[in-house]
């Protein structure tokens, strides 16, 4: 192989590794994108349950005050 060939040769391997490494880039940054994607659709559904979770609870403690006044308006009758 003459010196020519060589580096010919080797400026073809370094375009080729190039190529590899920018088709990475690209593949990795598209990763990413959706990764950040997937993790604001997350936070939003924390958001959201989280309210969830609070509104549940604060209907539990208006139903159980409701539950205990009319207990205590059935132990009245009892009287």
């Amino acid at each position: 192989m003459t010196p020519i060939e060589q580096e010919a040769d080797a400026l073809s391997s370094l375009e080729s590794r190039i190529q590899r490494a920018i088709d990475m880039v690209v593949h990795l940054r598209s990763e990413k994108d959706a990764a950040l994607e997937e993790a604001a659709d997350a936070k939003a559904a924390v958001a959201r349950l989280t309210e969830d979770n609070r509104l549940l609870h604060a209907e539990r403690k208006q139903v159980r005050s409701r539950i205990e006044k009319l207990l205590g308006q059935i132990d009245q009758l009892s009287v």
